[in-house]
């Protein structure tokens, strides 16, 4: 038998030659982006047509010998390669359960945190002496509303002290331990309150009824009372201090039994279903803050020169009290003091007359025209008086009283003299 190469040389001869040609060929042209063939040499987006036929000649077994890869090394990592994952996903999943507890835990620490920032705040601003106490258990029963406190007579609580909130009252303590107290709530059917309606002015008794539900009691029918109005502690109970609020009245009912009372309904401004940290009033002596204490030291001591100045007056007034002669005789009764005679120091006596009236005398001018009537009435207390005031006989006998103050009146077409001038005798 002959080789196969020897027996079919021609044609493999030929077969070789095209092959070498179009080895060439692909050489030299080139296949643009567009797909079109091209042999431009300067085109740099073109590419040689043996590389392209080299590439898709290369690229598929490359292509299945990759996708063997990835199936390999998946079909190892995702089954296989798993002896430790359930190991992993037990501690995965304890991992979660502790960092949700952690989440919950601090989120109850943040609103803690918040509701004790408040407490705080309001405890600084309010006027009387609090004590910040925590919420550790109830009675468990709705027939007893009340609730147990971490704080008893060792951190200074006791009975009958008011429990608050910065929302309003809550209720009072009724007994208290060493280090635990007993708290009444306000809506159970023993405790009590006083209140006053805002508006109305109305004052009643607030109690909780056998529902849970606080309701003001004892009430005339008033048709002034509306839904809505705000409810304040009276102070009358001497418990809660006045002014402290206690809710809004939700509704008004008629008691069942009399016809002219009503039941005033209130929604209490406290959360008392939900209570965590409260405040109890342990002084009711009025507690200022320290910006007000820092003002009130500091008019203190600006009045304590004018303290000084007057206890140094009244000092003085007592020296002088001691000097001066005491109005009181220890020698006279009582209604013969001198403090209680209320007889005038200086008696009023009669008004002095004039010894020479003259026409500038008051009463002259008319003694001119009165006539001699006038001067005979002012003549006889000028002798009066004259007697009284001089009698010493060194003094000169007087034969006769002055004419000074009578005047005739001028007869008719008789004339006249006139005055004579003041000045004019100053003169001479």
């Amino acid at each position: 038998m002959e080789p196969f190469f020897v027996r079919y040389r021609n044609l493999l001869v030929l077969l070789a030659l095209l092959l070498a040609q179009m080895i060439g060929l692909a050489m030299q042209v080139r296949r643009t982006s567009t797909g079109l063939s091209s042999f431009d040499t300067r085109d740099d987006r073109s590419v040689r047509l043996i590389r392209m036929w080299a590439n898709g000649l290369v690229s598929p077994p490359e292509r299945f010998i990759h996708s063997i890869k990835l199936g390999a090394a998946g079909l190892w990592q995702n089954y296989l390669d798993l002896r430790h994952a359930r190991q992993e996903n037990r501690d995965l999943q304890q991992t979660i359960d502790r960092l949700r507890l952690e989440q919950a835990a601090l989120l109850q620490d943040a609103l803690q945190g918040q509701r004790l920032q408040a407490l705080n705040q309001f405890q600084e601003k309010y006027i009387y002496k609090t004590l910040a106490a925590q919420v550790i258990g109830a009675s468990g029963s709705d027939h007893s509303r009340v609730f147990y406190l971490d704080k008893g007579s060792a951190e200074g609580l006791g009975r009958d002290m008011a429990v608050i909130t910065p929302d309003g009252i809550v209720g009072k303590v009724r007994d208290v331990f060493p280090h635990s107290a007993q708290v009444l709530v306000i809506d159970d059917q023993t405790s009590g309150a006083g209140v006053i309606l805002e508006t109305t002015r109305i004052r009643g008794i607030l109690r909780g009824n056998a529902d849970g539900r606080t309701q003001i009691v004892d009430l005339l029918a008033d048709q002034r009372i509306k839904p809505g109005e705000k409810v304040l502690t009276a102070g009358g109970d001497q418990i809660f201090p006045r002014g402290l609020p206690v809710g809004v009245v939700e509704k008004v009912v008629g008691d069942p039994e009399r016809d002219s009372f009503i039941n005033v309904i209130v929604k209490p401004a406290a959360h008392l279903d939900r209570l965590d940290e409260v405040l109890v009033i342990t002084s009711t002596e009025p507690r200022f803050p320290p910006d007000q204490q820092q003002d009130m030291a500091t008019s203190e001591a600006l009045k304590g020169p004018e303290v000084e100045a007057e206890e140094q007056r009244k000092k003085a007034s007592e020296i002088m009290a001691e000097r001066l002669p005491g109005l009181i005789d220890p020698n006279l009764p009582p209604d013969q003091q001198p403090l209680n005679d209320s007889t005038p120091p200086n008696p009023v006596g009669h008004t002095a007359q004039p010894l020479h009236p003259d026409r500038f005398t008051p009463g002259g001018a008319e003694g001119q025209s009165t006539g001699q009537a006038t001067g005979q009435a002012g003549d006889q207390p000028a002798k009066a008086t004259q007697s009284k005031a001089a009698p010493d006989a060194s003094l000169p006998k007087k034969s006769a009283a002055p004419k000074t103050g009578i005047a005739k009146a001028p007869s008719a077409g008789t004339a006249t003299k006139p005055p004579a001038d003041p000045q004019s005798r100053r003169n001479q």
